[in-house]
Parts: C-alpha cells; sequence; structure tokens
C-alpha cells in the first residue's frame, strides 16, 4: 500500500514520527508521501524524508497559506532540486468554500504551482474545494503542456471527474469515501477507471471508519483501500496492487 498524501510534519504524527512509520510498515506500507502546505513545513519535511526509506514529499504551498506564502516559479524548482526525495508540486489549487487567502492569490499560486510541474515534468497535487469550474478552466489551460494532474482526497461531482478525465488526472481516494453520507462521492469512484486511482489518508485529518473522528494516520489507510476495493468489486490484494502501481507511475519511481 502507498499512502499518496498525508502531513507527518503535523501532530500527533511529527512528535510520534518512529511508532507512526512502525505501525505503517507493520500492516504494509511501502511508500508515504509527506504533503508541504507552507514554507516553514518544507523545512521540517526535508527532515522527516531523511528519517526512513518509505518517506517522500513534496514543496507546495496550500491555497490556505498563499497569501501569506508567496513563492515563484524558480523558488519552487529550486526547493524540489534540494532532495532526490522531492518528488511533487503541491498541495496546490483553490478553495473557496473557507476563502482563507484572497482569490486572485489563490488563482496566481496555483498557475505558478502548474507551471513548475510543468517545468519539473512532476505530477501537480491538487487541492479543489467549491472551485470546480475555476480548477477545470485552469487545468484546461495548461492541456497542451501535458501536466501531471493528481486530484487529491477527491470530492468533486461526477461532471467534474469526467472533464478531469479528458486531461489524464488520476484522483485519490481518501477515508471520506468510508462515511456513510458519501453515496454520490462512492458513486462517481466507481467510474473512474482503476488505472487512473490512488488512495490517501490526509492523516491526521478524515480517518475512515471504523476510526472515525479519531487523529488519522497513514496506517489507517487498509480501510480506505477495502471499501475502494468494494466499491470497484476488485479483490483487496488486487486493489492495493493497482493503487500502489499507478503511484509509482504518476511519480516516475
Amino acid at each position: 500500500m502507498i499512502d499518496s498524501h498525508c502531513h507527518l510534519d503535523h501532530e500527533p504524527m511529527y512528535s510520534d514520527l518512529k511508532n507512526v512509520i512502525y505501525r505503517s510498515k507493520d500492516i504494509g506500507i511501502e511508500k508515504i508521501l509527506s504533503i508541504c502546505t507552507t514554507i516553514n513545513s518544507f523545512e521540517k519535511i526535508v527532515k522527516i524524508i531523511n528519517f526512513d526509506p518509505i518517506i517522500y514529499g513534496t514543496f507546495g504551498i496550500h491555497p490556505h497559506e498563499c497569501s501569506d506564502n508567496i513563492v515563484t516559479k524558480e523558488e519552487i524548482i529550486n526547493n524540489v532540486k534540494k532532495n532526490k526525495k522531492i518528488i511533487g508540486i503541491g498541495e496546490s489549487g483553490l478553495d473557496f468554500y473557507y476563502n482563507h487567502s484572497d482569490k486572485e492569490k489563490q488563482l496566481s499560486s496555483f498557475k505558478t504551482h502548474i507551471e513548475a510541474s510543468i517545468h519539473l515534468n512532476m505530477p501537480i497535487i491538487v487541492h479543489s474545494r467549491s472551485a470546480e469550474n475555476e480548477t477545470f478552466r485552469i487545468l484546461k489551460s495548461y492541456e497542451k503542456f501535458k501536466p501531471k494532474i493528481l486530484m487529491h482526497c477527491f470530492t468533486g461531482s461526477a461532471e467534474f471527474a469526467h472533464k478531469l478525465l479528458t486531461l489524464g488526472s488520476y484522483f485519490s481516494a481518501s477515508g471520506i469515501i468510508t462515511f456513510k453520507n458519501s453515496i454520490d462521492l462512492q458513486e462517481t469512484f466507481k467510474l473512474i477507471p482503476n488505472d487512473k486511482l490512488l488512495i490517501e489518508t490526509d492523516s491526521p485529518y478524515l480517518a475512515p471508519v471504523p476510526l472515525r473522528g479519531k487523529k488519522n494516520e497513514p496506517s489507517y489507510i487498509k480501510h480506505t483501500l477495502e471499501k475502494l476495493a468494494n466499491l470497484k468489486n476488485t479483490e483487496f490484494n488486487k486493489m492495493k496492487k493497482i493503487t500502489s502501481c499507478n503511484f509509482n507511475l504518476l511519480f516516475n519511481l
């Protein structure tokens, strides 16, 4: 199994990293991608990726943070080049639900991250909430450059998924697909081709059923994988292989 999106720099995982990684390996996790959200978080991630061979990292500014963390395309590229275990750009994108950052700054930051990802030929890890039309419009505008797109913690509509598939996007399923009230999302994931699926925890957030309400961690990902396998009418071990192969292909590992 591969946790394609978590935040090991967040508590309670950061101060208990040894045990978090032990539990992850114990259930069969072979890779963990720890996602950057701010300039300060990247400093922690650089340390974290050296803690254990299974940990990889990214560089990027979360849409909530882009008013206070402004980076240029060149700065993104230079930070990524600091370590070979930094393998993706993001998370970046648009969040018009909370609007913690100015809308125009979110749009500008998202474009900058996409352009850096294209330059580096690395996946752009996309956060999109209450911004389906704007997210697609921007990604579509870069279509000729064939960006590698990963829709993180995808909770969008079936129509949005269909449009993103025309751009070759990948989709990561989080613990949300295990929630009883996520019927529409479950139906959408049934329609997404197997070769475009990944799994994630987004830990310490969004712990899956039956652990909902607890602080999430990578070892809980097996519950999300079980649900995805069930939705796709596929054996657990086969879905494990599919999602892991998709991750390795997308991130060129």
